[in-house]
């Protein structure tokens, strides 16, 4: 098993965060610093900043309503709170799935599986993802069209989504909009691009799954049947 696989499936990270671990030098197989792409076979000692990592044998599922002012990460190097500090002081060890930026909130996977982390993340799986937006001014019907079509974005031009306008308001739009990729800041840099500002964001659908008058800043344990449905993506 690959070492970023491993660390995941332990709980230790996400596999690109535990790429950046290794890159770091505080992963160990056997005494040795570990490299990318390194194998992991049964009997190997693993260990990161000298403790050693023991196997997950079974995997948590949890869901979190996100506030604001708060980063999805295990730990910033800037200081700022993370989603971690919203969990209870005796929970799992578990990290986010994908990130919702520091002033977005709403619908949060937390997890030690590795392998649907990889799954709900990756571009190519393509999982949808729907927001709820309030836009600083109106939204027109040509700008509408062209979020649909796909607009530029870091010099590369985003996938077509599905856009829909759900109350005109006196200085603003409020949609939902559901996009299949995971760019940074996505939603917001669409409608920088087409001379508009995002006032508010948050996610409320990753796929079937909703948060389900979960309120802001809570967490819960996914049912079987959400987590048998993500698994099926």
């Amino acid at each position: 098993m690959r070492i970023n696989k491993f660390l995941a499936e332990s709980g230790v990270a996400s596999r690109r965060a535990s790429d950046e671990m290794i890159k770091d030098g505080v992963v160990k197989i056997n005494g040795r610093i570990a490299k990318l792409g390194d194998e992991v076979e049964m009997g190997d000692s693993v260990s990161v900043n000298g403790k050693l990592i023991n196997t997950v044998k079974k995997y948590d599922y949890y869901m979190m309503n996100k506030p604001k002012g708060y980063v999805c990460t295990v730990k910033d190097d800037k200081g700022r709170k993370t989603v971690m500090d919203l969990l209870p002081n005796n929970s799992k060890r578990i990290f986010p799935v994908g990130r919702l930026d520091y002033d977005s909130e709403g619908l949060l996977i937390l997890t030690n599986d590795g392998d649907l982390t990889f799954k709900l993340t990756h571009p190519k799986n393509e999982v949808p993802k729907t927001y709820l937006v309030k836009t600083e001014k109106p939204v027109s019907d040509e700008d509408l069209g062209k979020l649909r079509s796909g607009v530029v974005i870091d010099g590369v031009k985003t996938k077509k989504c599905n856009i829909r306008l759900i109350e005109t308001l006196k200085t603003g739009s409020k949609l939902h909009i559901t996009i299949t990729e995971g760019r940074n800041r996505q939603v917001r840099k669409m409608f920088e691009a087409v001379g508009n500002h995002v006032d508010f964001l948050k996610r409320i659908k990753i796929g079937d799954l909703t948060l389900s008058g979960l309120n802001r800043g809570e967490i819960r344990s996914l049912s079987q049947r959400e987590i048998d449905y993500l698994l099926s993506i």
